[in-house]
């Protein structure tokens, strides 16, 4: 056992990217534990775009990090310690980590961790991204909001990330016909010829607004939207009458501190519905999506993929990865 627990903290709210200066690597003392509780060492920590939101002292839902607190965010840890009754040494679980090296996990939360399954097929960083908040995510913003039906036409933004990615495949299950935006013809070109998206188009290309024309003869009838801005503005000028907008991220806005909002217009005029929707609404349902989610991977239906950075100090940059485009799949940082 190490002598102090190593943790960023927010010390500052940043403008734009992450600066070096709003986050601190620094050194807690090793906490001794006591009865229902227990101590897990952080295996890998889940890099998502929320924590730029968590971040900044606005409305959100869940409060801001405080300036001296430790940076939040999810991961997976291994139990090294514990005088916690659901816990035993060896147990992995997921939750709200935090940016450090170990976590204390109180018995007075006893649903802030979930103790995960050993399945044979997965790996330990499958319960971050397909099987954990991105595919949660995807799962229940898709089937439970946008509603697909066979013949329709879905568009997904940010369609190589972890969250879009995944929502992609399901669409496919679900026989809709699959449009994909991101932004580099590598990530074009994993999700149509990996992952079977019907098109996929590349925002920075000059002509992107024409492709998205091309991609989508019979117009749209679910937007996944993810990015915001100029992205979404084009996708609601394709919906059909009654398409259904599911609000996931504006991950466009994080860094320039506006909400990244496309014109209302197309909204009214096409009767779109548009419902935004916070994956914490649907904790209870959680299991029986993994399960489902599960047997996709199992029968080949779903696959994934991630990018690793290794090493607790290289957590900042990550978080920036995330908005220069620099990660396909889940991004993820192995301690």
């Amino acid at each position: 056992m190490p002598n102090v627990i190593r943790q960023w903290k927010l010390v500052a709210r940043p403008t734009g990217l992450v600066a070096p200066s709003d986050l601190q690597l620094s050194e807690s003392p090793f906490p001794t534990i006591q009865d229902g509780q227990a101590l897990a060492r952080v295996k890998y920590l889940s890099i998502d775009p929320t924590m730029r939101v968590w971040m900044a002292d606005i409305p959100q839902y869940m409060p801001p990090v405080a300036l001296g607190d430790v940076m939040r965010s999810f991961g997976l840890a291994e139990i090294v310690e514990s005088r916690h009754p659901d816990f035993k040494k060896g147990d992995k679980v997921s939750g709200l980590t935090g940016l450090q090296d170990y976590v204390l996990i109180d018995g007075k939360e006893p649903r802030s961790f979930q103790k995960l399954p050993s399945i044979p097929f997965l790996s330990d960083t499958n319960f971050l991204g397909l099987l954990g908040i991105n595919g949660l995510t995807a799962y229940f913003g898709l089937l439970e909001i946008g509603k697909p039906q066979s013949g329709e036409t879905l568009v997904i933004s940010a369609a190589a990330g972890a969250t879009g990615s995944i929502v992609g495949q399901i669409g496919k299950i679900h026989g809709c016909r699959v449009v994909g935006i991101a932004g580099s013809d590598e990530k074009c070109q994993w999700i149509k010829d990996d992952l079977g998206f019907d098109a996929a188009i590349n925002y920075k290309h000059p002509g992107w607004k024409q492709q998205l024309v091309a991609a989508t003869p019979n117009g749209i009838d679910i937007d996944f939207e993810n990015v915001g801005g100029e992205i979404m503005q084009a996708v609601l000028d394709r919906m059909n009458l009654h398409g259904r907008v599911v609000l996931c991220g504006l991950i466009s806005g994080y860094t320039r501190e506006d909400p990244a909002m496309a014109s209302f217009g197309q909204v009214l005029m096409k009767r779109l519905r548009v419902e935004g929707f916070i994956i914490l609404d649907y904790a209870s349902r959680f299991m029986d999506a993994g399960k489902q989610l599960g047997m996709w991977k199992m029968m080949g239906k779903l696959k994934d993929r991630q990018t690793i950075v290794k090493g607790l100090e290289k957590a900042p940059e990550a978080i920036n990865m995330l908005f220069e485009g620099k990660n396909i799949g889940k991004l993820i940082v192995e301690l």
